[in-house]
């Protein structure tokens, strides 16, 4: 992939599908396949890949015994023939339902369509004969069929269960269908063709609707996606089918492994498509990265049966369309505000209840813990209050150290303070400035002599000693020291190794992401654990910048982490992508950009004042996401191989070398780099 290419999403390994429902004409299969092909013509100028049109599509599907009538039946062939070579020229793979003969039976098919083919047939496997439903009465059951073809438009189709559509020039795309009912059985079709290498399944659909029914249809397609790490695209029959006895609600919507991507209005007044953008690189490495995943199929003897591959060749555009799907600024951080409640409520209770058993477990009678009046401590203390209030210990039990250094400023040595006082812990400042001004001049550091040298040396000499206070304090009291740097810090090595904040007894913020972290202090002021004293200060020390505080403040100002590392949000943005999905930097910066490049555009999470929703433009991505993987790669695994334990919080991974990330404490980011180099633009 050259520069040129960067901004293609189906370079950037995602499908743009749509997922279609048209008004029907009942038994009037010409009517239809206007309506289709208006369709599809306008997915096509969208960019659009793959079309999929609901259930009998081209005959109606509530036509009754009008099914087995051959007039019908010989125009849904002809009209078909016709649609097939309309599509010549377009870019998308059509997939349409109509009742087809074969043999000595009529089956319930869906037809895949592509630049003017008839590329195979799937007939329905399972057909329901209860309650309103009686469509043994016209077809035949298409579960066994397999290995076959049929005559259609004179030419030989494959026609079979078996089958599976892929494109050879779009990496990860296979696509495999079933229709309607056959999502409602035990065991549907479409776990078999994704577990054979289907990635993109879609459902032909002509479900009628009763009250509650939507919902059903939504839980079933969403956790086939989840279940199947597949794509799954769903079309329903809508105005047009007959109401004699029944109603209908054109309900189409698209799902991505567990995840909502777009869904129609319901009931609708004309054609519809919804349509989104498929990310074929997540699934693969999802199912990759998933070895039950091919365990399952291969115990299943899913991949000892006989698969046919339908090839054909998508030749999608290579300019920019944008991207169509859900994306999130913040992925660690979701946009609801009811579902971020629930993550901070369970992300909370984790470290509480991971930092109970870890008291009981080593016999601890207290806690110690340096508090600077920054996020990451205070939300480490909050946890340690609650920790003990659950234990029926006393607060007092924790003991809580403040320990300004030559760059801590007045503001957050207050917070500190108020804050220990208010939650009505042991507290005490412990100024560390004349051990560490003796330590300078031991080892003859030019800022002992006088010299505004404020080098690395300089800086760490007062993280080592805060930390080798807390674990000589936790010596004398019996405690165990309580880590407060974060997931993010872990991942950029923005800590102090050894006798530093890098160490603690335990870590419960090790498995919390930077971005997340305010949420939760957040959340704690409006969980009414703790009282309006304490509330106000929370408040404050979510005003206050993010900074070591080492070096003393110049003109006023104090050090600033991200101006010297970078954004935590763009930070975090690459660490989801990198430890959760194993993205590479050409694709992260693809879609930072697509997340971040307009304020205006998207949601933010609850919270985000105006002021302080911001935007970066792809030169600004580019700059700090090279910081990153040099720091991630390069020079700070080590850090990560020797981290204290504590517990993993977020679905999106942890740092632990005991758990989700791995890796050679002497590597390099020498290709992650060039890729960057060579395939991202600077603007």
């Amino acid at each position: 992939m050259t520069t040129s290419l960067f901004r293609s999403l189906y370079h950037q390994g995602f499908v743009r599908v749509a997922a279609c429902t048209v008004p029907v004409t009942l038994a009037n299969p010409h009517a239809n396949k206007e309506h289709i092909l208006t369709t599809a013509r306008i997915c096509a100028e969208q960019g659009a890949g793959l079309c999929v049109f609901p259930e009998l599509g081209l005959s109606g599907y509530s036509i009754e015994d009008l099914l087995q009538q051959s007039t019908l039946l010989n125009a849904v062939e002809k009209a078909l023939e016709q649609l097939a070579q309309a599509t010549t020229g377009l870019l998308p793979v059509v997939v349409v339902g109509a009742p087809l003969r074969h043999g000595t039976s009529l089956y319930n098919c869906a037809v895949v369509l592509h630049q003017g083919r008839i590329l195979g047939v799937v007939p329905k496997s399972y057909l329901p004969n209860y309650r309103e439903f009686y469509e043994k009465r016209h077809f035949a059951a298409g579960a066994t069929v397999r290995e076959q073809t049929m005559l259609l438009a004179g030419q030989e189709v494959p026609f079979g269960v078996d089958l599976l559509f892929t494109a050879h020039d779009v990496p990860g795309f296979c696509l495999g269908i079933e229709i309607c009912e056959d999502l409602w059985v035990p065991a549907p079709p479409s776990t078999a063709q994704a577990m054979a290498g289907a990635t993109v399944l879609a459902n032909l659909s002509a479900s009628d609707i009763t009250v509650g029914k939507a919902q059903t249809r939504n839980l079933l397609c969403l956790s086939q996606s989840a279940r199947c790490i597949a794509a799954y695209l769903y079309a329903a029959a809508g105005e047009g089918e007959s109401t004699t006895d029944l109603a209908w609600d054109g309900q189409t919507a698209i799902f991505e492994n567990g995840t909502l991507l777009a869904k129609s209005d319901r009931f609708p007044s004309g054609a519809r498509a919804v349509v989104a953008d498929i990310d074929l690189t997540l699934i693969r490495h999802e199912r990759q990265q998933m070895g039950t995943f091919a365990n399952c199929a291969s115990v299943s003897g899913t991949t000892d049966q006989l698969w046919r591959s339908i090839g054909l060749t998508l030749n999608p555009p290579p300019t920019d369309l944008g991207l169509l799907r859900p994306l999130s600024r913040f992925p660690f951080v979701p946009e609801d505000a009811a579902r971020l409640e629930q993550d901070c409520f369970e992300a909370f209770a984790i470290q509480v209840s991971a930092l109970k058993q870890r008291l009981k477990s080593c016999k601890a009678a207290g806690m110690v813990i340096g508090v600077s009046g920054g996020l990451d401590s205070t939300h480490a203390l909050l946890v340690a209050v609650r920790t003990a209030d659950e234990l029926g210990w006393p607060r007092t039990a924790i003991r809580g150290y403040t320990m300004p250094g030559f760059g801590t400023t007045e503001q957050t040595l207050a917070s500190a303070k108020a804050l220990m006082e208010h939650l009505g812990i042991q507290h005490q400042t412990l100024d560390i400035r004349p051990a560490a001004h003796l330590m300078l001049q031991t080892i003859d550091h030019p800022f002992a002599k006088g010299e505004p040298v404020h080098d690395i040396t300089f800086e760490n000499v007062q993280a080592g000693l805060r930390t080798d206070f807390l674990f000589r304090l936790a010596n004398q009291h019996n405690g165990i020291v309580i880590g407060t740097g974060d997931l993010s810090e872990l991942a950029l090595g923005w800590c102090t190794y050894g006798v530093g904040d890098q160490m603690a007894h335990y870590n419960v913020n090790a498995g919390l992401p930077k971005t997340l972290i305010q949420h939760l202090i957040r959340w704690c002021i409006a969980s009414g654990h703790f009282p309006a004293d304490v509330c106000t200060v929370l408040r404050t020390v979510l005003e206050t910048e993010i900074s070591p505080e080492l070096i003393p403040a110049a003109e006023g100002a104090s050090q600033s982490t991200e101006e010297t590392i970078g954004p935590y949000a763009l930070h975090d943005f690459t660490l989801y992508y990198i430890l959760r999905h194993g993205f590479g930097p050409a694709r992260i910066a693809f879609m930072a950009e697509q997340a971040w490049s307009n304020a205006q555009h998207g949601a933010w999470p609850p919270g985000f004042l105006p002021q302080d929703q911001k935007s970066y433009s792809l030169e600004v991505i580019r700059r700090w996401l090279k910081v990153f993987l040099f720091r991630f790669f390069t020079t700070s695994q080590f850090k990560r191989s020797a981290m204290p334990n504590g517990p993993k919080v977020m679905a999106g991974g942890s740092l632990s070398p005991r758990g989700d990330w791995r890796a050679p404490s002497d590597g390099n980011a020498t290709i992650w780099l060039k890729e960057l180099d060579d395939h991202v633009p600077n603007a």
